[in-house]
């Protein structure tokens, strides 16, 4: 006999929410089972809910299952998490999935001192353990000491295997082999873009050579606005925090030390500026806004669907916004390419957001 049965003479809405207890909860983002017992009054041989209009009727036939006079059992209720947590289990439980379920045992992760790879590579000790982790640093002669340290000194608190790899001979290979079809006198895009795609094909490589999955680095805020490079820092089998916005990278790092009592991704990669250190002196802020305000622009305009004028009425700058609304909206052919990753927001790019890549379109701000 099915534990419930329901007859509807027609559709009809919701019935009101009633008032719910919690009396038993499982543990989350870990195989878990979870029994308990449920009162039922003897008295009752079925529940009865009938809606005001009498259009449709719920019966829960209770004869098949017994009452029982012992005491129940004391409901399991697992520790339940904060924000911060829950997200960064997400993190955890999705990578750990995606590489096991699909055959994989090791990863690969280009660690350039930065706080984006940092959080990746913890994410992937947490979830394969330090023996499956590997970081490549394959700093170019733009690499600061401070960044190639920090890099060594998260390897090292980790504990993953360090591999260094110099870029410069390779990149000037590149230069030499293009001097007659590109300006090598004032470095550009192109040449920054040239040091990103070597360090995918570096990646890619050794991927290659022991089978090992690349993980990617890039985190929402730059995929939205286009500030990663095909080929290059998007190469790679799985975008661990893809969905997840600069400003939460920055709150998910500081967890980590919180959460372990030490300082597992170093102070100094926290307190950096962020830079991709492409070219001299390089910021992130020499071509985005600071981030606290590029990630409110694109909650309001990504997961709010606002329009940019109400994004504008909303207190921002008119010119920043019909900028960041442009990158957004330009750089759809550029999130299509991406690895898959885990999704912790209500709305994902490659899943939940999807625009045609093709269009005359042209949002215009009155």
């Amino acid at each position: 006999m099915p534990l419930h049965h329901i007859l509807c003479s027609k559709p009809r809405p919701f019935p009101s929410i009633i008032e719910l207890t919690l009396i038993a909860r499982a543990k989350r983002f870990c195989e878990d089972v979870l029994i308990t017992d449920i009162r039922i009054d003897a008295r009752k041989r079925s529940v009865r809910a009938q809606p005001s209009d009498n259009s449709c009727e719920l019966v829960i036939p209770l004869e098949s299952y017994p009452s029982y006079s012992k005491e129940a059992s004391v409901p399991a209720m697992a520790e339940e998490y904060g924000r911060l947590d829950e997200i960064y289990q997400a993190l955890v439980l999705g990578t750990r999935d995606y590489i096991m379920k699909n055959g994989f045992k090791k990863v690969l992760i280009g660690l350039s001192g930065g706080i984006d790879s940092a959080l990746t590579a913890a994410i992937a000790v947490d979830a394969l353990g330090s023996d499956n982790v590997v970081g490549v640093t394959i700093p170019s002669q733009y690499t600061s000491n401070e960044t190639l340290y920090d890099a060594e000194q998260l390897a090292k608190n980790l504990k993953i295997q360090l591999t260094a790899v110099p870029l410069m001979d390779i990149y000037q290979a590149y230069l030499n082999a293009t001097d007659d079809l590109i300006d090598n006198e004032h470095h550009g895009v192109a040449h920054e873009n040239i040091q990103a795609r070597i360090r995918g094909n570096i990646l890619m490589a050794l991927s290659n050579q022991f089978g090992w999955l690349v993980l990617t680095t890039g985190n929402k805020s730059e995929i939205a606005v286009g500030y990663c490079t095909l080929y290059g820092d998007m190469a790679g089998g799985f975008a661990v925090i893809k969905d997840v916005p600069k400003t939460l990278v920055f709150k998910l790092s500081n967890h980590v030390n919180t959460s372990r009592g030490e300082e597992v991704i170093p102070r100094t990669v926290i307190k950096r500026p962020p830079s991709a250190e492409l070219r001299p002196d390089q910021k992130d802020e020499d071509s985005l806004p600071p981030y606290p305000m590029l990630d409110a622009i694109l909650h309001a305009y990504v997961e709010e669907d606002k329009a940019p004028n109400e994004i504008i009425e909303a207190g921002f700058d008119r010119r920043i916004v019909k900028e960041i609304v442009r990158m957004v909206d330009f750089n759809e052919y550029k999130r299509r390419q991406t690895p898959p990753g885990v999704k912790i927001t209500p709305k994902a790019f490659g899943r939940d957001r999807r625009l045609p890549i093709t269009n005359a379109y042209l949002r215009s701000l009155t």
